[in-house]
């Protein structure tokens, strides 16, 4: 799926959120949207499935604007999308299987034998197989992280969302769903994009990164590239991690 903001403007009351915003995600990349909280990251993703609506500009999905559309027009598209919630969004009454099945479910109906077949293949896919039947409740942070990817995975997205998909997990952890979304990049070819404030996370997935300020990119590129931009804005935001200058990250 190819995704393009032009010129996107949203405020919330006098709040400025989007003053202009231009980005571009290419079919089949890991992107990483970064920023200091209160930029509009996640206010972005909501835009992509039109939850939100923009003032001006254009959002435009593989060459169509989504910005007009009537909630009948956007359902096909939102089908395009998986999102990964930054809390996992698990149902805690229903089993690891069961909550994966949700959106098959929806549209599917009855078709229990075939969902399943489905869901066990995703699953294994994000290294759960065998963890069927078990309650998510009874899951480390990551085994929910890893199902939550599955969760969007079963829906056979063009596009896959995540919002803050290693908060409050401990570096190996961490480093365990960054593995996972680079897996799963390279086996279905699915855009991500990946907003964080991660930055070790960020260099190590992202293929290319994106810097919001003030309602705008303010820097682009591949990780090697970032890390050779010299400006204000960026030096200020980099020298919070300073991990991400040290060997191995990227790709």
């Amino acid at each position: 799926m190819r995704i393009e903001i032009t010129d996107l403007h949203k405020s919330f009351g006098t709040l400025t959120v989007f003053d202009g915003l231009n980005i571009k995600f290419e079919p089949g990349e890991i992107a990483v949207v970064m920023g200091r909280s209160g930029q509009g990251k996640s206010v972005m993703l909501k835009h992509l499935v039109g939850l939100e609506k923009p003032e001006a500009g254009q959002i435009l999905i593989d060459g169509r604007d989504i910005t007009g559309l009537r909630e009948s027009e956007l359902y096909p598209i939102r089908m395009r999308f998986g999102m990964i919630f930054q809390n996992g969004g698990m149902l805690q009454s229903l089993n690891v299987e069961d909550n994966v099945a949700l959106p098959l479910i929806e549209v599917q109906g009855s078709d229990r034998h075939a969902i399943m077949d489905k869901v066990h293949e995703k699953l294994k896919m994000v290294g759960l197989e065998g963890k069927e039947k078990q309650s998510v409740t009874t899951l480390s942070g990551g085994q929910q992280k890893r199902v939550a990817i599955a969760r969007a995975l079963v829906q056979d997205a063009d596009c896959l969302l995540f919002d803050e998909p290693t908060a409050g997990l401990d570096p190996p952890i961490s480093q365990t769903v960054d593995e996972v979304i680079m897996e799963v990049n390279q086996q279905t070819g699915a855009t991500m994009i990946v907003v964080t404030h991660d930055l070790v996370s960020a260099f190590q997935v992202g293929q290319r990164l994106h810097l919001l300020d003030k309602g705008k990119v303010v820097a682009s590129g591949t990780p090697d590239e970032f890390r050779r931009i010299d400006t204000p804005v960026v030096r200020e935001f980099l020298k919070r991690g300073t991990l991400i200058g040290q060997e191995g990250g990227g790709r």
